[in-house]
């Protein structure tokens, strides 16, 4: 299957709640941002095997319609941020960096699904209590 898979492939490989993101590079490596370990330490983006980086999980090859950075040049790009440690959960996350690697721009739309079930979730709760124990429901 290896051989298969294109260099500069976006994959994606499950975790518990979520899709972790990186880049192939060719030879069995992939480009990923390392983000928190298990003892919640920042790693940072680095190369590693697929086996590491799928930890046992599989992966998936996401498809693009037409990526700004394909092959070669999303590897440059991934390559270019190695050693890179700002890891952030919400604004700098491996699909943040898998996604300006080949589309050209940093976003997350696990994040982005994550706020918009949260902004409903708030607006529902808001939305069902009352001011003061009457029955005025508090304005959205």
């Amino acid at each position: 299957m290896l051989e298969d898979l294109p260099i500069g492939a976006h994959l994606t490989s499950p975790r518990r709640g979520y899709l972790h993101h990186g880049v192939y590079a060719g030879n069995g490596k992939v480009i990923h941002y390392g983000g928190f370990n298990r003892m919640f330490t920042s790693n940072p983006v680095e190369e590693v095997a697929l086996e590491e980086f799928t930890l046992g999980h599989g992966f998936a090859m996401k498809p693009w319609v037409a990526p700004k950075f394909f092959g070669a040049d999303a590897v440059e790009r991934a390559r270019s941020r190695i050693g890179e440690d700002r890891y952030g959960l919400f604004s700098n996350n491996c699909e943040h960096f898998a996604e300006w690697c080949i589309g050209g721009k940093s976003r997350s739309l696990q994040v982005e699904a994550w706020i918009a079930r949260a902004k409903k979730g708030l607006a529902r709760v808001v939305g069902n209590r009352s001011v003061g124990g009457g029955s005025t429901p508090l304005p959205a």
